[in-house]
């Protein structure tokens, strides 16, 4: 169970990825940005009231665990995603995709700081192909590009690090929170309500981002909905397999993207320049990984 879950939120962040690509061409990001937090409180906030009509067992809530939630918000969709907007604007979305692969490191990290978890050789060796793979599928610009300036190479790098970081404390803050509150929807709530009053708090441009809003078509609208959906799902769905398998390995699962986004750019996008023996190879190791879990 905690494997499907895992690959159900991989494939919804996949999703977002490949949707935000087009969303991108229509809005800019920093408006953008609003609607997708707006559409990660008000679909997860419904998907709870029909959940709430359904189940069986009372709620209870918790402070606790809505707290926990709430700092998840922070680090990981509030300073994560921050700090990896960053990131691509200063070392390009090829390189900072590199960065973003190696969160399941820092989550592998946090998850035995804080949630004592202990993986054996097996695990680790999985971990290892897995990272491996990710590796091979990175754009072959990533390594090949001429090297940004050293100012925006070294503002660019602690962006990145910063960043991964958010995004595995944060999925272990989330993890820590639904084992002891198994409330992954409305988690989800208080995580995007938490990113959003932080996001108000750190902008200043608002005239920019009013004029981008009202400047915005109906399919911009639509496309960062999709995302926020996107997102949501994702976000729920992580939440749940962290119940059902260690943190560090469901983040990691999370994280092999690219066996979406690969053959979608390859056989949908017609990039047919990435179809490589290289990246071939990452996508086997990737899968090998994961078959690998599943076995176990």
């Amino acid at each position: 169970m905690g494997i499907a879950l895992s690959i159900a939120a991989m494939f919804s962040f996949a999703s977002n990825i490949l949707i935000t690509r087009y969303a991108l061409a229509r809005m800019p990001l920093d408006a953008g940005f609003f609607i997708v937090l707006a559409v990660n409180i008000l679909f997860p906030a419904a998907l709870f009231a029909v959940e709430l009509g359904v189940r069986e067992a009372p709620w209870l809530w918790s402070w606790a665990g809505a707290g926990t939630f709430a700092l998840s918000g922070v680090i990981g969709t509030f300073i994560g995603r921050r700090m990896l907007f960053d990131a691509v604007r200063l070392l390009g979305p090829a390189r900072a995709s590199v960065f973003h692969s190696t969160a399941p490191i820092f989550a592998l990290v946090g998850a035995w700081l804080f949630a004592e978890e202990r993986l054996g050789v097996y695990e680790l060796a999985i971990m290892v192909i897995v990272m491996v793979g990710l590796l091979f599928t990175q754009p072959r610009s990533t390594f090949s590009s001429a090297h940004p300036d050293a100012s925006a190479l070294r503002g660019g790098m602690l962006a990145g690090i910063v960043a991964v970081a958010g995004f595995g404390f944060g999925n272990v803050v989330r993890g820590v929170g639904v084992r002891d509150w198994n409330e992954p929807v409305l988690g989800a709530v208080i995580s995007s309500l938490v990113a959003l009053a932080c996001q108000v708090a750190a902008t200043r441009n608002w005239r920019a981002i009013g004029a981008q809003l009202r400047a915005g078509d109906r399919k911009a609208y639509l496309l960062y909905a999709g995302c926020g959906v996107a997102t949501s799902f994702g976000a729920i769905f992580l939440a749940a397999a962290m119940r059902h398998m260690e943190i560090a390995l469901a983040v990691l699962v999370v994280h092999s993207t690219p066996l979406v986004i690969f053959p979608v750019s390859v056989f949908i996008l017609r990039n047919r320049e990435e179809l490589t023996g290289r990246t071939v190879l990452g996508a086997v190791l990737v899968l090998l990984g994961i078959v690998f879990l599943t076995l176990r």
